[in-house]
This record gives structure tokens, sequence and C-alpha cells, in this order.
């Protein structure tokens, strides 16, 4: 057999494989084929229904949240049984009986709360024997459909957690409880939403659910292939430039696609063969290409489905999600590169050759010309738009309408006069980059609905899912009309059959968007399982209590057993489950055990941290599913690509600890512009000292006693505050009046660190700080108390707090009446704790200084080329 068909063999096993875990196996008859397509853009057609404002200006087709719930769960579970075969033995080429069955009562089960909508609303709490039937056979159903869709790890987990709500009275002391009976649990699982049909379902089908459309849409109007393209023509000529690009190209497609999975095949088809050539080996090929697609969803503005479940479990805007993260993901993005450039070094790498050599001073002046032309039209939009809100007020919407419409049109004639982006063969004898400025222009257009994307959720302010309704009508747009214009623009004629095309693409791009959320829908219905057995069981509390016997009050031993627990849960469930499942059990665990320390987190770090470590599930061997495409595509062994993998994410796996003591990570506590640039200096340095000493090579070889050093100098970058408090106490103690008066002072719409004594309506005593978010800055401190939820009144020194206000924030805070206000905490006046960045820089500069004088001796390569 030739290479050619080798490749494509090849080829075609690595699609098998996205197939089977994101969109099925199944390719059935051509009536049945077309039957699941239909569905599958009904689904995405209803979804896009109810996320716009048409059913409520029309006033009809007005679904609820729970009854969307209901119709989006039974979408997924009949797609799932049909698109996914019961094992490996089933026909593919054809729906069984039984499968047809089980997708059919499948979905009336799933659909059951939106059917009898009104007869369930007039009984709640009671639910009947056919309630019952249909939850047993539902919950059955549901946990076959995870099966055959996320494999049986996710079923295993749900299926303990439902064991564990009937044994409760047979469960050791430690973990028993009362029990509920099948119609209480009937009710709570199946006929509310504090189950199945809970957050996580409502988020998947409110949110989720149009970002990954977005995704597919801007993926088959050609996107994906422009990205790519464009990355390698900018960064391809560099030193190991082929993983460069894959870096660059990941993060960008990480916009279009929510899945690590695809993510690798759609970068990873081209980059990993191209990284093979220039030198690095297969496990590394492979593992830089599972790290940068990983990470894609950890990068804004669309990130991970996950990131919008943070949405509703923190309470806080998708914006501020999104501004906490950034940081983060460009970090880890930044160090990703530099640990792919220090390879290249190690192993002395070169580039792909140019099709056309330009001398430096061109490509200099080509490099400022292009980033000049983005921010020239980023403040032209910006501003722009904002003088017309401005000028016209509620009749600018058409006018900005035109301006979007006439930047496409000229963006498109842009890209008329470049040559189309050909999908080049990786694998040929010779490749050469493509041409930077023409390959870039050619496809800017795709950018605007980023850009529309963007304008709606941080200008606009609106919500994430009308915020991606609007980006994904705009995509629709396009996908309809430019192949039609450029075939009209370049001359080409045929402009029917263009339109035809456009329109195939937009029917595949619907029917791809509901298959690959089939995945993510009987997920967080899954996961709804174990929300509900923490609601019903107060399993959550007993969690509490076995991780602070475990790491015996050890803040950072506890830190490792969630982060452990997270890793495990990982091996077996993807990132959207394992998130739902260790934020609902070890988020509170993480806040609780932190507040009786002393270490007072925002929620928002906590929740990040665990989303982080739930990452890792596309990554972990052995079944880390990323891992296994990218071998596929590499020809390596999967477990050494996901060990290397796991190596090169190790940066990743550190921000969790550092953010969650250093909130400034995630841009919280920063006090104007200066701190901001100096944070994010500081921690870009860290991040590339840390992986310096991390890969055993900086200027040159690191001896053992510079990778001490580099890891100190990361250490204290990143964490200054450790340093500092061992010479200051950070924060001071304020009682009596004057911590009344403190409270009544503070600034409006912030908070304060009190520290609260009492025993808890359990027997427990109870000790801990809490950050108390205080209301608009009227009256006294009784006044700002109560805005949070808490009634005091004074007695001595302390405040007793005899009333915490139901669903409040203090009460989630774990406040209770009967409990004492002791003090409030104030940031003591000390030197900046940035002044231990002299030292740690000066340290740094040493290294540099002595691999410099070893690279003069000869004793080391060069590091630049």
């Amino acid at each position: 057999m030739s290479k050619s068909k080798d490749v494509a063999v090849d080829q075609v096993d690595v699609n098998r494989l996205v197939e089977e875990t994101d969109t099925g196996g199944r390719e059935p008859g051509p009536l049945v084929a077309r039957l699941l397509l239909l569905v599958a853009i009904a689904w995405s057609l209803f979804q896009l229904w109810i996320a716009s404002p048409l059913p409520f200006t029309l006033r009809v087709g007005i679904f609820n949240d729970t009854e969307s719930r209901a119709i989006h769960l039974a979408f997924a579970v009949f797609l799932g049984f049909m698109a996914y075969p019961a094992s490996t033995r089933s026909p593919s080429n054809r729906v069984p009986v039984t499968d047809w069955v089980m997708a059919l009562v499948g979905a009336f089960c799933a659909g059951y709360l939106f059917l009898f909508y009104r007869e369930l609303a007039t009984r709640p709490g009671s639910p009947t024997q056919m309630d019952v039937y249909v939850f047993i056979v539902g919950i059955v159903l549901l946990l076959e459909a995870t099966r055959r869709v996320l494999g049986l790890p996710m079923v295993i987990v749900a299926t303990l957690f439902l064991v564990y709500t009937f044994a409760g009275p047979h469960m050791p002391d430690m973990l028993a409880h009362r029990g509920a009976s099948l119609e209480r649990a009937a009710s709570h699982f199946w006929l509310t939403t504090e189950g199945v049909f809970g957050v996580a379902l409502g988020v998947s089908s409110g949110f989720i659910f149009l970002f990954v459309l977005f995704g597919s849409l801007l993926d088959k109007a050609g996107a994906g292939n422009y990205f790519i393209k464009s990355a390698f023509a900018l960064l391809g000529h560099m030193r190991g430039g082929p993983a460069k690009a894959a870096v660059v190209s990941s993060a960008a497609t990480g916009i279009i696609s929510g899945s690590s999975i695809a993510n690798v095949v759609t970068t990873g088809t081209f980059t990993i063969p191209l990284m093979k050539r220039v030198g690095y080996r297969g496990d590394q090929a492979g593992a830089v290409e599972v790290s940068s697609s990983v990470n894609g969803q950890i990068m804004p503005p669309v990130m991970g489905a996950a990131a919008f479940l943070m949405v509703e479990y923190v309470g806080i805007p998708y914006v501020q999600v999104m501004k906490h993260a950034i940081l983060p993901a460009l970090i880890s993005y930044i160090a990703l590169f530099y640990i792919v450039h220090l390879e290249a070094l190690k192993a002395g790498m070169e580039g792909l050759p140019r099709r056309q050599q330009s001398s430096g001073q061109q490509r200099l002046i080509s490099f400022v010309m292009t980033v000049s032309g983005f921010i020239i039209l980023s403040a032209i939009t910006y501003y722009g738009i904002g003088f017309i809100k401005t000028l016209f007020g509620s009749s600018a919407a058409p006018i900005i309408a035109i301006v979007l419409l006439a930047a496409y049109l000229f963006l498109l004639w842009v890209g008329s006069r470049q040559p189309e982006l050909e999908i080049d063969d990786p694998n040929s004898p010779v490749f050469e980059l493509p041409e930077t400025g023409p390959t870039v222009r050619s496809g800017l257009h795709y950018l605007l609905s980023v850009v529309v994307l963007v304008w709606c959720l941080m200008v606009e302010q609106l919500s994430p899912g009308l915020s991606a309704f609007w980006a994904t009508m705009f995509m629709i747009f396009i996908m309809v009309t430019q192949k039609p214009i450029l075939a009209a623009l370049r001359g080409s004629g045929a402009l029917g059959t263009a339109f035809k095309a456009g329109v195939r693409d937009l029917i595949d791009g619907l029917a791809t968007g509901a298959r690959n959320m089939i995945g993510i829908g009987v997920a967080t219905a899954a996961a709804g399982i174990i929300v509900g057995t923490v609601s019903l069981t107060g399993v959550g509390l007993v969690m509490t209590e076995i991780v602070e016997l475990l790491s015996g009050g050890n803040l950072m031993l506890m830190l490792i057993l969630v982060a452990v627990i997270s890793l495990i849960l990982g091996m077996g469930l993807p990132t959207t489950a394992n998130y739902i499942v260790v934020s609902t059990l070890m988020a509170p665990v993480v806040v609780e055990l932190g507040a009786q320390s002393g270490l007072i987190v925002p929620l928002i770090a906590v929740h990040m941290f665990v989303f982080y470590f739930g990452l890792m599930a596309d990554v972990t061997p052995p079944v880390g599913l990323a891992s296994f495409a990218a071998a596929a595509i590499a020809k390596h062994d999967p477990i050494k690509v996901g060990i290397t993998a796991f190596y090169y994410s190790m940066r990743t796996a550190i921000l969790p600890f550092l953010f969650i003591f250093n909130t400034q990570l995630l841009l919280i506590g920063l006090t104007g512009p200066i701190h901001t640039v100096i944070t994010i200096g500081t921690a870009i340095i860290a991040m590339l000292v840390f992986a310096a000493a991390t890969q055993g090579y900086f200027l040159t070889k690191t001896r053992w006693w510079e990778t001490l050093a580099l890891l100190l100098v990361c250490f204290t970058l990143f964490r200054p505050g450790f340093w500092m408090d061992m010479v200051y106490p950070p924060f001071d103690e304020v009682r009596g009046q004057a911590m009344q008066q403190e409270i009544a002072d503070a600034p409006a719409n912030t908070g304060k660190r009190i520290w609260i004594e009492g025993i808890s309506l359990e027997g427990n005593d109870v000790r801990k700080g809490v950050l108390l978010p205080l209301g608009a800055k009227e009256g006294d401190y009784r006044q700002r108390l109560a805005d949070a939820g808490v009634t005091v009144m004074p007695d001595g020194d302390e405040l007793m707090v005899v009333g915490v206000r139901f669903g409040s924030v203090a009460e989630k805070l774990g406040l209770e009446q009967g409990f004492r206000i002791k003090a409030i905490e104030l940031p003591a006046a000390r030197p900046a704790k940035e002044w231990f960045f002299v030292p740690a820089l000066a340290l740094l500069a040493l290294v540099m200084w002595l691999q410099a004088l070893r690279m003069r001796r000869g004793r080391g390569a060069p590091a630049l080329a």
C-alpha cells in the first residue's frame, strides 16, 4: 500500500474516533440518516427559537425553563440511542428495533415534564404511580444513554449516588442519613428542578447549546482552516515553528470547538505530521497538540461548557467569568509556547521554508502593519459604534447593522483579491509555508462573528444566551452569503451553485452542532442525579468532614486531596460532568475548611480551582481521549502521549493552587492600571521561569541549583504575600464600636472580612472567617448588614446575629441565628508585598548571567538562531 493510502487510512481511523466520541459512530441507511438529520436540525432550530426574542414578540411558542429543559433532554436522549451503538458488536449501518424502542421511550420519559406540565403543577410532591414508573424507566434509560455516549465511569458514579439515596439508614454512622422512599425520589429527581432537570441541564439548554452551535457553524464556514493556515503563515518559519503554530491555532480553534478531541483532530491532522518532520518525537508532537487543545476550554470569549455552569453556580455574569479566566489562560498558553521553543532549542530544530524569502525588516514592517491594522479596526469599531449609539439612541440598531454589513462586504472584497485557501497535505515530501499577508487577509470576515459575540457580551452586556443567539444568526447569514458573494467578486459565475453549497454547509453545521451536544446534554442530566442526591441527603456536609479528617485540618493537604479527587474522576468523566460533580461535592469543602483556617477565598477562585483539574479529564492516562486521538495521528503509544501531555500540562496544574492564595491572578483586588500591569507582567515572567525550570533548559542546560533558584523565583513572583506575611501580619482585627463604624463607612457594594463564632443547628462549634458583601451605602451598620441578609444587635464588643434572611448571601456563607460577629479584619499597614519582586528578579538575573557566561565559554548551546 502506498504512503498516501496509509495516510488516508490513518485519517479515517482518527475521524472515526472523533465520530464515536463526539457525534456517535452509527451510519444508518439513507432514510434513517435523513430522519436523524431532520431531528438534529429541529433541535438546533428549537434552541435558536427559545433563545430569540421572537416568542415573546409574537406571543407564540413560549416555553418556561422547566419545559425547555425537558424538550432539550428528550432530543439528547433520542439522538443518543439512535446515533450511538450499544456496543462495538452492535450494527453501525442500521438502527436495531431495541434502539428505536429505547429512543422513543427515553424521549417520552425525558419530555414527561413538558407533556404533563399542567397536571404535575396541581400535585407537587404527590407523585402518582405513573409518575414513579416514568421515573424508574427514565433513570434507567438515561443511564444507558450516558453509558453509550460517555462510557461506564459516569454511570457508575451516578448509580453509586442513587444507591446512597435509598441505602442511607444502612450506611456507616458518618455516612448515614434517613434515606428516601421511591415516591420522594421520583418527585425530587424527575418531577422537580432539584435533580435531573436542575441547574446543570438548564445551563446546557440555555447557554451551552448556542455556543456549541456557533462554533460548529464557524468551523463549517471555513474558519478552522483559516485559523490553522494563518498561524502557520505567521509562525511556521520559526525554530520549532509547527509546534508554535499548533499552540496558536489550537487557542484560536478553541473559540470554535468546546471539544478537546475535535480540536485535536481539527488542528492535529495538520500540525502533528509537520511537528514530527522538523524533529519532535511522536509523543512530543501529540502532547503539544493535546495540551494546547485542552487549554482551549479555558480561553475566553468562548470557554468550555463547564464555564457556563459557573455563571449559575457562582452567581456572577459570564463577563466576570471571562475577566477572571483571561490571565491564567494567557500565561498558560504563553508558557506552552515557550516549552515548545525550549524543546526545539534542545533538539536543534529549524523552521519550515517560506515560499518567498523576505528580509527581517520587511517581516517586521508587515507584522507591525498587521497589528496596527487590528488595533485601528478595533478602535474604529468600539468608538464608532459608541458614537452612533450616543448620536441616534434607540434608533442606532439598524444603522449599526448597515455598518456591520458594509464591513462584511468590504472584508469579503479584500478576501476575494487573495488566493483561495487550500487544505495542503502535511505528509507531502515538500511543504512550504503559505504567504503571511494573503493568508491573513483571506478570511478576516470570519472574525466579525466573534466581534459580534464579544460586543454583545462585553459592551451591550446581554445574557450569554442572547449574545450567542445574535452571533449565531450573523454566522448563519455569513454561511448563506459568503460563497455567492465571493463567486461574484471573483467573476467565477455559478452563483446558484455557490448559494446551494452555502445552504448545504449551513444544514451540515446545524446538524453537527446538535450532534456535538448529545454528550453534554446527557452528561448534565446524569450529573443532576449527583446534585439531587447532595441536596436530598446532605452528603456535602459528610464530604467536608471526611476531607477535614484526612487532611488533619492542613489547608494545603486539603487542596491536594481535592485536586487528586478531581483527577481520579477525570480519568472517566468528561470536563463538564467532572466539574458538576467536583464543584457540588468539593467546592463547599474548600470554602468551609479554608474559612476555618483563615483563608477567605472568593467563590469564583474555588470553582476555577476544580474547573482546571477537571480539564485534565481529556489528558490524564489511561483514558484521556484527546491523547488517544493525538496518538492515532502521531502513530505513537497513547499512554506515552498522555504522560508527556500531562508533563507539559503541569503549568496549568500549578495555577489553581496559586490563584487560591493570590487572587490577583484572577484580576481580583487590583488597585489601578500600574498594579494591573505589574501583576500581569510578573505572572508571565513567573510562568516562563517555571517552564524553564521543569524543562531543565533556560539560556542553556540548567544545573540542579539553578533549577531550585528558578522555582524559588517563580514562587515568589506568583505569591509574594507568602514572604511578606512572615514579616508583617496581613490583617488587623477591629472590634466593638470601631467595627460598627467600619461596616457603616464601607464603600458601596464592597465586602468585609468578618470572623463569626457559634454553634450550628447540627450542634457543631463553628469559628471561621467569611467575606460578607455589603449593599449600597446608606444607613448605619445595621442597615448595611441587613442588605447582606443579617439582622444583628450589639452585645458588648460583639454583634449577635438575631436573624438570617432565607436565600440571602449571608445564609449561603453559613451564618445562622445565634452566631456572633466577633471582629472584622482590615488590611494591615505594611509595605507592599510586591517589594519581594526585587530580590526575586535579582536572583533571576544572576542565573541568566551565569548561564550567559557558560554559553560564552562554549559549554552551552546558543539560545537564539
